[in-house]
């Protein structure tokens, strides 16, 4: 079974969802296209994730923390917000271990209590888009408040592209001052490239001097954004699951739309390092990851406005 919520990148399968409700105890049904999961009390055990989802390991975390006894989720995900989740957890009172490895232990706890202060984490990807957008704009940016340990897959990127990357622990300066260089991008889940800043890499290899490659592993349609990005110019010609960038030495204003929320971003960073004007539309899919984007890009000299209809 596949869910098509959230952006259109290919099928999203939710079998290892079902899978850890199943393991549980929990009594699964599909009905007329909407799942049921239903038990008494649902009780701990092991779970082997066939293979590694963010989605699938925090809703096993969530469903296993009032659980009677212990689960173990093993080949669980990385990211850095399924440690914040089990942080969250936790200041809750819930018992979870080993979050951010490939082993997480979940004690079963009675309860929870709402007793509970906690700050979100920052957000790796949104940092990362910035950083990506000194890059492709030959800027100077430094970045705040972000956790620099979470952005080392982009910054070993940026530095090979020719990019210079000053981290300062709790902020990152990103800034280039010549062409960036070519370069091959295989996204991974983390602590590899993200899928998430593929699209934003994109942009940056169409400005390469060379002949650039990314493998797209995990999504089927990632490369949506290419259709848009060669209307500006870009020599971009994508092959299922890869995509072959030809660098170009500039890119030039059109109107392009905005498939996804990742490739909306991409088209932000391309429309401010292109001559002349790009009219970005479907801004929906940017606005469901990204607040205020216009207010931030102007804020370090972009000449963005929104525009409505």
């Amino acid at each position: 079974m596949v869910c098509q919520d959230g952006c259109k990148l290919g099928a999203r399968p939710i079998d290892q969802h079902i899978k850890g409700f199943e393991r549980l105890g929990a009594s699964v049904t599909v009905e007329k296209g909407t799942i049921f999961a239903k038990a008494k009390r649902l009780t701990g055990c092991p779970i082997y994730m066939d293979i590694v989802s963010v989605g699938a390991t925090i809703n096993v975390m969530l469903s296993a923390v009032l659980a009677k006894g212990t689960t173990i989720i093993d080949n669980a995900a990385k990211e850095p917000h399924i440690v914040d989740v089990a942080n969250f957890l936790n200041t809750m009172g819930a018992d979870i271990r080993g979050a951010g490895t490939d082993v997480i232990k979940i004690n079963g706890v009675e309860k929870l209590h709402g007793n509970a202060t906690y700050s979100v984490v920052p957000d790796q990807i949104e940092a990362g888009t910035f950083m990506l957008a000194a890059v492709a704009t030959k800027g100077d940016l430094l970045i705040k408040n972000c956790i620099t340990k979470h952005l080392e897959s982009i910054t070993a990127k940026i530095i090979e592209v020719g990019g210079n990357v000053e981290d300062n622990i709790d902020s990152i300066r990103v800034w280039c001052n010549k062409r960036p260089t070519n370069a091959t991008i295989k996204t991974l889940p983390y602590p590899g490239f993200p899928t998430d800043l593929q699209p934003q890499m994109g942009v940056v290899l169409s400005l390469a001097n060379g002949n650039s490659m990314i493998h797209e592993s995990i999504w089927d349609s990632r490369f949506q954004y290419t259709e848009e990005l060669n209307r500006m110019g870009a020599k971009i010609n994508a092959q299922g699951k890869s995509a072959f960038f030809e660098g170009v030495k500039k890119l030039t204003g059109a109107p392009v739309y905005s498939s996804d929320l990742r490739a909306g971003a991409a088209l932000v960073i391309a429309g401010t390092a292109a001559d002349g004007v790009t009219e970005i539309y479907n801004l929906e899919h940017i606005d469901r990851g990204y607040e205020n984007i216009e207010d931030k890009f102007r804020s370090i000299g972009a000449k963005i406005e929104r525009v409505t209809e």
